[in-house]
């Protein structure tokens, strides 16, 4: 779906919000509809007390009997927005506020004294409308049975007498609403916190597989993740028995082959037997072969017992030794910036293969320089080696990656250096990356290595 977050804790944050939400307008709506019943209610008590005193000044003929009629306070008072009035068959009479109720529940004439099935309780029901100044008044009326027919009682009162408290008392609520929302969305961010720990505890450990510092899994996981550590463990131990079956037969056929092999070197290296050299190509070839997909069968697993720390700052070193002895007849300027604390989680044998590969590609095609810079990107070592030759276009770098294919005739090279790095960084958990040298013009190449925590330096 679109709008649903992909992580878990942008998906529990949500649903922990949303239910937060709807719970404080819950709450403020049932406590406001509380608070504005128990508010009206005092009015509506002062009201009720107004019609039980007119009530009592009407005679049994339907008059109104202004020596018995008494009047609170508050409807003595001008303009205060209070008044009353009686409306029968023998008149009508008012005091206070003029007003007209909007929902007057008068009774049908056939039916004197019944208020909505009410006829014992006689109790007076609610109204609202407005004054003669347009403002709201709240209303009781209560009907009563005389001789000449219904009397109507009006008592009303100003509106703003319960809306004004119920603003008052609502506004704090708002706020002790609002500290509680915090509170609960601080609580549900500790929450969500301390309850996902365990997956990223989950992933470090995974991290660390990977990078050879541990081998498996630990236990004590949550019983929630208790089950998924265990299918991992298996499958780490899967792949480590898999990938040791793997080299054991590759093992076996590269050692089955290597005596057949020396033999055809040697015959085919006598007078006579290879008088182009085109035989001594053949069996060189098949050599590199050999010793490519031994390559192959010596990555390390990750997670495996076998997994080192290399150092890059010797094996580039050792390297570029050796380099500058075979291209002696190259005038070429390698230039290397590698911190002596980066170090990666690969075979020393893997990584002078990898390295060595790219640095004599690069000594091949390099026109006078060469640069290497290794920098740590979190769990991931960036070797980048880059020459100032003639590169490659973007259609010939998919080319190149093609083992056996050589996009230079030039030299002795056989077309599987880079194929052979890439194959043993991905086996090793990284990769290779090649593109057009920005700094120095030529061919860039970016190989990813997992990084080495700690362990034995090879």
């Amino acid at each position: 779906m679109k709008y649903v977050p992909r992580s878990l804790f942008g998906r529990l944050l949500a649903v922990a919000t949303l239910t937060t939400i709807a719970a404080l307008a819950f709450a403020a709506v049932s406590i406001g509809h509380v608070l504005e019943r128990f508010v009206t209610r005092g009015l509506d008590q002062q009201l009720d007390t107004q019609v039980a005193i007119l009530a009592r000044a009407i005679e049994p003929d339907g008059r109104l009997d202004r020596k018995r009629t008494i009047n609170l306070p508050m409807f003595e008072e001008t303009g205060s927005g209070w008044g009353w009035r009686v409306d029968g068959p023998a008149g009508h009479w008012s005091q206070g506020a003029t007003f007209e109720p909007e929902r007057e529940r008068r009774h049908h004439p056939s039916q004197p004294g019944v208020e909505h099935g009410r006829q014992r309780d006689r109790e007076p029901v609610p109204g609202e409308g407005r004054d003669n100044h347009g403002q709201r008044v709240h209303s009781r009326q209560l009907s009563l049975s005389t001789s000449a027919g219904p009397v109507l009682l009006t008592a009303a009162g100003p509106r703003r007498v319960s809306e004004q408290p119920l603003r008052e008392a609502m506004e704090p609520l708002f706020v002790s609403l609002g500290l509680l929302g915090c509170a609960l969305a601080a609580a549900t961010l500790l929450q969500l916190r301390f309850g996902l720990r365990p997956l990223h505890a989950l992933r470090r450990d995974l991290g660390a597989v990977r990078e050879g510092r541990i081998r498996r899994i630990p236990g004590g996981q949550p019983v929630e993740l208790a089950s998924l550590a265990a299918e991992l463990n298996a499958l780490i131990d899967q792949n480590e028995e898999s990938l040791a079956h793997a080299r054991r037969h590759v093992s076996n056929l590269a050692h089955g082959l290597k005596t057949p092999l020396a033999a055809l070197a040697l015959k085919v290296s006598e007078p006579g037997r290879d008088p182009d050299g085109a035989l001594g190509e053949m069996v060189a070839q098949i050599d590199r072969r050999v010793r490519h997909h031994l390559g192959r069968a010596r990555a390390a697993a990750p997670g495996g017992s076998q997994r080192l720390r290399s150092g890059l700052v010797t094996a580039v070193s050792d390297l570029l030794l050796a380099l500058r002895r075979i291209h002696a007849d190259r005038q070429v300027t390698a230039t290397v910036r590698i911190d002596p604390e980066v170090a990666v989680a690969v075979d020393r044998h893997d990584l002078d293969e990898m390295v060595g590969n790219l640095l004599d590609n690069a000594w091949r095609h390099a026109a006078s320089r060469i640069e290497l810079n290794a920098v740590r990107d979190g769990s991931i070592v960036r070797i980048i080696v880059q020459d100032d030759g003639p590169g490659l276009s973007l259609a010939a770098i998919d080319e190149a990656l093609m083992p056996g294919r050589r996009l230079d005739e030039r030299g002795d090279g056989h077309g599987f250096g880079l194929p052979i790095a890439q194959e043993l960084a991905e086996l090793n958990g990284g990769g290779l990356e090649l593109q057009r040298a920005s700094d120095l013009g030529g061919l860039c190449v970016t190989l990813s290595l997992p990084a080495s925590g700690g362990g034995a330096a090879s």
